[in-house]
């Protein structure tokens, strides 16, 4: 939950974000935080289903407050790299909302949410980066009337905040679709309150997009912008690709995805059925082998009960 982070464990994360160089953001966001929600789906689940079926209300209520509570925090965020954090704490709380739902929908949508968010957070990082780079500040009242100056910049910028906020035809569409559908499967109020974290998304990230991107230019220094270096394309472009690659054909990674998932959820839904059989397969397992050392303890007798009667 603190890897993850689910509220209320997520207060080292903006933080760590904005005290961190743009390398180190893009780590945390791809790779570390879903470490979390590997461990709850590689070892929490499956191991420990019973402690799940009885804190899954609870569980389920601190994702959603985090889907919420991250959105909300966004909003009035003065820093883009802070607002780029929480963003990253109320999308976490829809991935694990989703993997609480425990059925097919809900479970692949988050794996292939978690692949989103790391696409589309770590690109706006690496976007954050570019601009901090050239202005030496990440306030979003220090810009205004970038895109004249670096419209390349601001296409790239603008594909990877589409990203974020689910736009059809772009990666995070289709996992948002999926985990929403999930929650909807398990509990209605859950998903409509779960919508919140789309609706939000659009609200903050395309109001910090206008003020930073468009606009008369209020500080000089903006006029001294140049636009995407080689450098910079050749790290953007590969994530750009890969978002309109995943939004537009999911099957190829879903299918993946399919045997993985279902044995997964077997394990959770069939766990009596499940020990039973590894029960009774462990007892075979014991049986063969004292049949075995039976079998060699015979086979040492014989020759020395031969012996005795010579």
């Amino acid at each position: 939950a603190i890897k993850v982070p689910m509220f209320p464990f997520h207060t080292w994360l903006p933080d760590a974000h904005v005290e961190a160089p743009t390398a180190g953001s893009v780590i945390l966001a791809a790779v570390l935080l879903k470490m979390g929600t590997y461990g709850f789906l590689r070892f929490a689940l499956p191991l420990f289903p019973d402690a799940l079926e009885r804190f899954l209300p609870l569980l389920s209520i601190l994702a959603l407050i985090g889907i919420i509570y991250g959105g909300l925090m966004a909003l009035i965020q003065k820093d883009i790299k802070s607002l780029v954090a929480y963003s990253s704490v109320s999308h976490m709380g829809l991935i694990m909302l989703a993997v609480f739902s425990l059925n097919p929908e809900g479970v692949q949508g988050a794996i292939y949410q978690m692949l989103n968010h790391g696409l589309s957070t770590g690109a706006l990082f690496l976007i954050v980066g570019i601009l901090y780079e050239r202005s030496h500040t990440r306030l979003i009242k220090d810009f205004g009337g970038v895109s004249s100056q670096m419209p390349v910049f601001s296409a790239f910028f603008l594909v990877c905040l589409l990203s974020s906020v689910g736009l059809p035809g772009l990666n995070g569409f289709v996992g948002e679709i999926l985990c929403l559908f999930g929650i909807f499967k398990t509990s209605q109020l859950q998903a409509i309150l779960a919508v919140s974290t789309v609706i939000l998304a659009a609200a903050y990230l395309l109001w910090m997009y206008q003020r930073v991107m468009h606009g008369p230019i209020t500080n000089e220094k903006i006029r001294s912008f140049k636009d995407m270096n080689k450098r910079e394309l050749g790290y953007l472009v590969p994530i750009i690709i890969m978002m309109f690659w995943m939004g537009i054909y999911p099957q190829t990674f879903l299918r993946k995805m399919d045997a993985s998932v279902s044995r997964l959820l077997d394990r959770v839904h069939n766990r009596e059925k499940i020990f039973l059989q590894e029960s009774g397969r462990s007892t075979s397992l014991k049986s063969d082998m004292a049949a075995e050392r039976d079998s060699d303890r015979t086979a040492n007798e014989v020759p020395s009960v031969l012996e005795e009667k010579r």
